[in-house]
């Protein structure tokens, strides 16, 4: 199979686009004579296009002034709702303290992505758009490890076919960096094609001062003959190379690992991570919050085991041992405690007596005085006087084997229910294959090696393969047997080796953990392949970032103790939306969910993975960002520019939300705040009583339960047969079910006056001005301080060769020339090309394509298709699945195919209640979202079908806004609704928008 890559992901897009428009300003690609200097460049030659000529190699050179710099780093930083930086010259901080030097003058600039959402894909993109808009051909991917190295060059080799497609089959060439083969530096310095040069830290950060002595310092700071007596790195200087850093929390934590990356004498460096522990100068961020939002990553489904009160024999689980500061263990016991015996981490050291320790329990009485412990790396335990020994991990007295059997046998029917639900799928050549991954403490637990030599199945692995063939007894999984026939080959184990080949322990950060990520690195496409048998995969810390499949569904956290690596490291191996047997990603709500089986309670779990969130991605939950309330949309313009309530209006509302105590003073969303409570109504000032439902949604998607559903909270519902054969309710779905095609007629006059007065009114293009400014300094025991004298600004003139405007608008828009430059004359704004040729026509495009949409949708004319419907069958096969925080269950059995709703918005749940209540709605059905209408800018999947038999039977299709009028939801919105009104009114069917039950029968039925 071959991966296949969506070009047009806005949220991707938005991360490219904040960089390029970093250096908006900067000479274009198509070249021309420099007017302004150069801040950065490798040399003194002449320069052309975003690029400088030295003697030993062609390099990249950055145009623009810093001021011009800083204003588009606060304009972007503004735009997507980001603190604005201070300085653009950001003080490097180093290590886990956060301390660090000064300033070092480098431009650094962060991307915050949420695992699983496409990071190396935007930056790769990145790469090819710098190039396109400025010229800049030569680019260095910083990585901290092989297996995050072996990732990205998988990810160059499975994206080139799409990005020279994309781009025009432009030539670029990649490679990594190897000691031994220093010459290709050479190559890359002197090349006039892309060049994109993958290394890791640790080839360049030892020593830079070249010494002789292998051990100190790197090759790649050594002259040698074969560069003519010069040092590898100065080719790599000469080049001036964007820099891009892959996991800068892992890369340049350190002060030498900074002094390495300026040593490369970067344009600039891109910083790339999940978890910037310093996010210098950031421009584009996709939290966890907003990438569950969006649908960008699977939901998360947690499930647990627990056994409460069984605290009947001596309980001890060794958690950890450590020696920092003396020899001592942290383990689990039963303590007494007032309310009651619970169970409680201690630390301990060699002498200490658990009867002590567990307020004189007398089941510890006798023999639990500790006498050993061992901190030995792989050999970790702790020994009591009575001679019992425990492992790291290992407990005894609990019911941990039991617990372990039955988080598989969940996780192993996880696994074939989800099997079960594509098969549907598998049929029609759009197959998924379904993974499973287990996080093991021990190897011994799954491998055991015999004193022969040879191994024999653990534990777990014996727990798993009898739970698989148990469940495989059950007839409603009797169409997967033939798919499990060899149940050894369906699960295999990936674990680092010694050197002798014995699987071990390790803490994911060894020489031999590489070894492992190369492995299972190479075979990430073959574990996607429906004909390979292996699903589940057996793993333990060796599978740290870098590593990660789309299709994996199920994690089962196996470790006899509380796991020492982190959730957000164990979810992040399973978050990344799946992919078909085509490679392509799938977009489906109801599929994607990650189910994870841990070793701890619901709510110890969403408490960890909720305080990772906050330390390693800055998000706070339940706190509502200020920001938030000025972006809520209020209506649009007449140019189809969403409006909203701004900065003054969005302040009031929160106030107003504060005074009602809805949020505490510091924004966090307090218990008053229940939208799931009967009768629930957000009290609001009458100003904002339009906007109550978008408040109420935007509130409640801060809420941390809406991102982590307790799995016991989930309830599926079959088609009821009694309401489907329903002569009436069959009456309904053949009036409403039949499909459509569309054509669209509107003229090319109309089309160009529209156009020619959209761009008439669009904000005039001036010129790139450049500000100058003078500052006195100053020497003092202080340190050096600035005291600004004078400044100007003055415009600068552009007098290189222009962009074929034309061509770039046809691409575009798909317009004719002819058209195109009719537009162009009458609109009387062409002169303004030559100030700012790039952001004039990006400019005129967007007002285009806005006339050209409405155009098209004001003429779109649909007609029905003979013989052709969606079938009802749709109810039939498949289950209605929901949860506690998306489930309304209806108090009138019958009136809609399923006896719960699962609605997606408060809006939505208010309606389904409305229409529950209402005596004069006979039937009334939730659309599946199989039910899609083509359209010119999408598909449009609409909300409700109802049937009232009030005087004359009467079909109705409704779709639930917060407001009735077009003009305040946006642009794509409006399109898409009045394209479904045109469809239906094709059908005769009455089609209108409502806010809520009571506006059923506005058009009057």
């Amino acid at each position: 199979m071959k991966f296949q890559f969506d070009a047009n992901q806005a949220f991707q897009l938005d991360a490219v686009r904040a960089v390029v428009e970093l250096f908006a300003g900067q000479m274009p690609a198509t070249g021309g004579s420099l007017q302004t200097t150069a801040i950065h460049s490798a040399g003194t030659g002449p320069l052309f296009a975003g690029s400088v000529q030295t003697e030993i190699g062609l390099g990249n050179a950055l145009t623009i002034t810093g001021d011009i710099l800083f204003k588009n780093l606060r304009a972007i930083q503004e735009r997507n709702d980001l603190d604005p930086s201070d300085d653009l010259y950001p003080k490097i901080n180093y290590g886990k303290s956060g301390t660090g030097g000064d300033a070092d003058g480098g431009l650094h600039f962060s991307v915050e992505m949420e695992t699983g959402t496409g990071k190396t894909y935007v930056y790769l993109r990145t790469i090819f758009e710098l190039n396109r808009a400025y010229g800049w051909k030569k680019f260095i991917i910083v990585v901290p490890s092989v297996a995050i190295r072996e990732g990205v060059l998988k990810s160059i080799e499975m994206t080139a076919e799409h990005f020279r497609a994309l781009y025009g089959n432009p030539e670029f060439e990649h490679c990594v960096y190897d000691a031994r083969r220093i010459p290709q530096l050479r190559q890359f310095a002197v090349s006039n094609t892309i060049q994109v040069l993958v290394i890791n830290i640790d080839a360049f950060r030892k020593n830079f001062t070249g010494t002789d002595a292998e051990s100190k310092s790197n090759v790649i700071y050594k002259e040698t003959d074969r560069l003519q007596g010069r040092q590898p790195i100065e080719f790599v200087r000469a080049t001036n190379p964007v820099v891009i850093i892959d996991e800068p929390q892992s890369v340049d934590s350190t002060e030498k690992a900074q002094e390495a990356i300026k040593a490369l004498n970067p344009l600039c460096t891109l910083r790339y991570s999940a978890t910037h522990r310093n996010p210098y100068n950031l421009v584009y961020r996709l939290d966890p919050i907003r990438s569950l939002q969006l649908g960008l990553v699977k939901q998360i489904v947690v499930g647990s085991t627990d056994t409460p009160n069984a605290h009947n024999a001596a309980f001890v689980r060794l958690v950890k041992t450590e020696n920092k500061t003396g020899i001592k263990a942290k383990v689990e016991i039963d303590v007494v405690q007032k309310k009651g015996i619970t169970r409680k981490a201690i630390t301990v050291k060699s002498g200490d007596d658990l009867f002590v320790k567990s307020e004189e329990r007398e089941i510890y009485k006798t023999g639990y005085e500790i006498t050993d412990i061992s901190c030995e790396p792989g050999n970790e335990y702790i020994q009591f006087s009575s001679g019992k020994r425990l492992a790291l991990g290992e407990e005894q007295g609990g019911f941990g084997d039991d617990i372990i059997k039955i988080q598989i046998r969940k996780t192993v029917e996880k696994h074939l229910q989800k099997e079960l639900e594509l098969r549907d799928r598998a049929a029609r050549g759009e197959g998924i294959k379904v993974l499973t991954l287990f996080f093991l403490d021990r190897v011994a637990n799954y491998r055991v090696y015999v004193p022969d030599g040879s191994t024999t199945a653990g534990a777990y692995a014996n727990y798993f393969e009898e739970s698989l063939k148990e469940l495989l007894r059950e007839p409603r999984y009797e169409p997967l047997r033939a798919d499990y026939a060899d149940v050894a080959k369906v699960h295999n184990g990936y674990f680092s080796k010694d050197k002798k080949g014995i699987l071990k322990d390790t803490g994911g950060d060894t020489k031999d953990d590489d070894d492992t990520y190369n492995l299972i690195m190479r075979e990430k496409e073959r574990l996607l392949d429906l004909n390979e048998p292996l699903r589940f995969i057996f793993s333990h810390s060796a599978l740290r970032e870098g590593w990660d499949n789309p299709n994996v569904f199920q994690i089962g956290t196996l470790s006899a103790g509380n796991s020492v690596v982190k959730k957000r490291q164990e979810i992040g191996r399973g978050l990344r939306l799946p992919v078909d047997a085509q490679g392509r990603r799938v977009f489906d709500p109801k599929l994607n969910r990650l189910y994870v089986v841990a070793n701890e309670n619901y709510e110890t779990f969403a408490k960890t993975l909720q305080n990772e969130y906050e330390e390693d991605c800055g998000v706070t939950f339940g706190k509502i960002p200020k920001t938030v309330f000025a972006k809520i949309c209020v209506g649009t313009s007449p140019e189809g520019e969403e409006i909203t309530l701004g900065r003054e209006a969005g302040e009031r509302l929160r106030a107003a939300l504060v005074a009602e105590k809805y949020l505490d003073d510091a924004g966090k969303i307090t218990e008053k705040f229940n939208p799931r409570a009967r009768g629930f109504l957000l009290q609001l000032p009458a100003e904002f009583s339009e906007q109550r439902a978008a408040v109420t949604d935007l509130l409640a998607s801060y809420q941390t339960e809406r991102h982590i559903e307790r799995a016991d909270g989930e309830k599926r519902y079959r088609a009821k047969k009694q309401v489907l054969l329903n002569p009436e309710f069959i009456a309904l779905w053949e009036k409403i079910s039949a499909k459509t095609i569309y054509r669209v007629e509107y003229s090319t006059d109309a089309l160009i006056a529209g156009a020619v007065e959209a761009i008439k009114k669009i904000e005039k293009i001036e010129p790139v001005r450049a500000a100058y400014r003078e500052a006195s300094l100053a020497i003092e025991n202080a340190g050096v301080t600035a005291t600004m004298l004078r400044e100007s600004a003055e415009t600068l003139t552009y007098t290189g060769a222009l962009p074929d405007i034309i061509a770039y608008l046809q691409a575009e828009t798909e317009l004719t020339r002819g058209t195109l430059v009719r537009i162009l004359k009458e609109s009387g704004r062409l002169p303004e090309f030559f100030n700012n040729p790039q952001k004039f026509m990006d400019a005129v495009a967007g007002a285009i394509k806005h006339e050209l949409h409405r155009l098209i949708i004001d003429g779109i004319k649909y007609e029905r298709v003979p013989g052709e419907f969606f079938e009802m069958r749709l109810f039939e096969e498949q289950e209605l699945v929901t949860y506690l925080h998306n489930r309304y269950e209806l108090q009138n059995a019958g009136k809609s195919p399923y006896d719960a709703i699962a609605y997606d918005s408060e809006i939505e749940r208010s309606f389904a209640e409305g229409l529950d209540k209402r005596e004069d709605v006979k039937f009334f059905v939730k659309l599946p979202d199989t039910f899609k209408i083509r359209t010119p800018v999408g598909c449009y999947n609409p909300d409700w079908a109802i049937m009232t038999p009030e005087n004359k039977v009467v079909y109705l299709v409704r779709e639930t806004k917060g407001t009735r009028k077009l003009e305040k939801l946006r642009p794509d919105e409006v399109n898409k609704i009045r394209c479904g009104e045109a469809h239906f009114r094709a059908l005769g069917v009455d089609f209108n928008v409502v806010t809520n039950a009571g506006d059923l029968l506005v058009s009057g039925g």
